[in-house]
Parts: C-alpha cells; sequence; structure tokens
C-alpha cells in the first residue's frame, strides 16, 4: 500500500506542473510575495486535506474505503500506511485537482508532502509523550491524543479531529474533540472487532461489501458523555 501511494505521487506533480505552465490557479493569478506564497499553498492545502478527510466519513461511497484504515484495532505508526488502494486512487485524484485549483508550485507540493506524512506518521504513532509537552503541541499541531480520539469505537468521536498537520481548523468548524483519556479509548470500529475479519484479502473485499451498521456484534451501540475540555485529557 505505501508503494503504491508513492508510485501515485507523479500525478499530482503532472498536475502542479501543468498548472504552472498554463499559470491556472488562485496563487498564479495573484501577484504576493514568494513566502506568502508560501505560507498560503502550505495552509490551502492542509485545509483541503480537513475537507477531503471529513468528505471520507460523511460520504458513504468514499467511507466504504476509508473504514478499512479505521478498522485496525491497535493504532500505531504502522495505521499510518493502512489506506485502501481504492482511497489511495480518490485521494490521487483530490491532491491533483486541488493543486491545480490553488495553483500550488511543484516546490511546495514537495514540501507540504514531506510535512503531510511526516505529521500523519507522528500523529497515528504510539508514542506517549509527556502530557504537558503534547498539550503544548496541540495548540497548533495534531497529536498522537488528539488523533487517538478520532480512531475510537464511539461514532461521535470518530466524526471529530479531522485535521491532519494543522489543528486549527476543526477549531473554527467546532469538531475539535480533547476530553478522552487515551486509555478510555477503545481503537477500532465497532462493527468489525474480529482480527479474523482484518486479513489482507477481507480488507481489500471491505468496501465491496455491504456495510454494517455502527454497533459491536451484540447490538449495542457504544456511546460516551460528552465534556468540555480545553487541554488534551490524559
Amino acid at each position: 500500500m505505501l508503494v503504491v501511494r508513492l508510485a501515485m505521487l507523479p500525478i499530482p506533480f503532472g498536475a502542479a506542473r501543468w498548472a504552472q505552465i498554463h499559470q491556472v490557479g488562485l496563487l498564479n493569478w495573484v501577484s504576493v510575495p514568494g513566502w506568502i506564497a508560501a505560507l498560503a499553498s502550505f495552509f490551502l492545502m492542509d485545509y483541503a486535506y480537513w475537507w477531503w478527510h471529513r468528505a471520507n466519513h460523511l460520504i458513504p461511497i468514499l467511507w466504504r474505503f476509508h473504514n478499512v484504515h479505521h478498522t485496525d484495532l491497535d493504532m500505531d505508526v504502522s495505521t499510518a500506511a493502512r489506506f485502501h488502494l481504492g482511497e489511495l486512487f480518490f485521494s490521487a485524484g483530490f491532491l491533483s485537482i486541488a493543486v491545480a485549483l490553488f495553483g500550488i508550485d511543484s516546490v511546495m507540493l514537495v514540501i507540504f508532502f514531506i510535512v503531510f506524512e511526516a505529521a500523519t506518521l507522528f500523529h497515528h504513532s504510539n508514542w506517549r509523550l509527556p502530557l504537558w509537552f503534547e498539550q503544548t503541541l496541540n495548540h497548533v499541531m495534531v497529536t498522537p491524543r488528539m488523533h487517538g480520539i478520532h480512531h475510537s469505537i464511539v461514532e461521535r468521536e470518530t466524526n471529530s479531529n479531522w485535521g491532519t498537520v494543522l489543528c486549527w481548523w476543526d477549531k473554527l468548524h467546532r469538531t475539535l474533540r480533547r476530553d478522552i483519556p487515551q486509555d478510555a479509548i477503545t481503537i477500532g470500529v465497532a462493527a468489525y472487532r474480529d482480527p479474523d475479519e482484518l486479513t489482507i484479502g477481507r480488507l481489500l473485499a471491505l468496501p465491496f461489501r455491504k456495510q454494517r451498521p455502527w454497533q459491536l456484534p451484540n447490538g449495542e451501540r457504544p456511546e460516551r458523555p460528552v465534556r468540555v475540555a480545553d487541554k488534551l485529557a490524559e
């Protein structure tokens, strides 16, 4: 999956090159200093990915593929590469469209992609940072505790914390959740708890099968009361 993900990179880079040559896209239509264009490129792409991540959860056809990523029962850095080939294909298409619409320079695309991939590896990791340090980082960026809430079997918690690099977009749209202690979270999707169902072959077929309702195998729907929290819970 990681190889396929990297193999698809020439598609958005081709879109960036095409936009530069033909002067297509927002940043090719406005005259601003280079450093402003660089910052704008980064913020625009990260914000666009917030919407893309949200779409992967709320649009049923996209969720069928993104579901594979969330079925991991033990989130760690390998989860960052656990994406269905179909999702990688759709993602490459989305990235190419976003790059062309915004007029992202190919060099900035390389920089953004490196930061994006590093952030994805970081917030999927099981690296238990000191709480005070992670709370400090979480004023700006997505951290493992924050993203761990996104991988909860409680659907309301999964439908939150959609950011990749910056946590500001979730603050802006009031989808930021920081109230759940990490030890209280059960990772995964409620309806897919059997490891024997999560083999590579079955995961590749998962998007093409009937999707189960968000409930545990015993029929119970996981819930948890919402608490107000300004900082990450321990």
